[in-house]
């Protein structure tokens, strides 16, 4: 394996909704649930994986990341 993927395994983002998705595209709304995030200013942990960061980037008006 590689060193970068090893570290990255460690490192959590805290992501929270904090838009409703009402009116927001189908598949905008299946990104939302693919990070764990049910009703407006709920949070989830998820690990920094370049999958997570692109669907954090689809999303981003909806969210805030720490």
């Amino acid at each position: 394996m590689n060193r970068a993927m090893i570290d990255n395994k460690n490192h959590l983002i805290k992501i929270t909704l904090i838009r409703s998705t009402i009116g927001v595209k189908k598949s905008h709304r299946a990104t939302v649930r693919g990070l764990g995030l049910r009703k407006t200013n709920s949070s989830s942990m998820v690990n920094d994986t370049l999958a997570i960061r692109g669907m954090i980037h689809k999303i981003n008006y909806l969210l805030k990341c720490e």
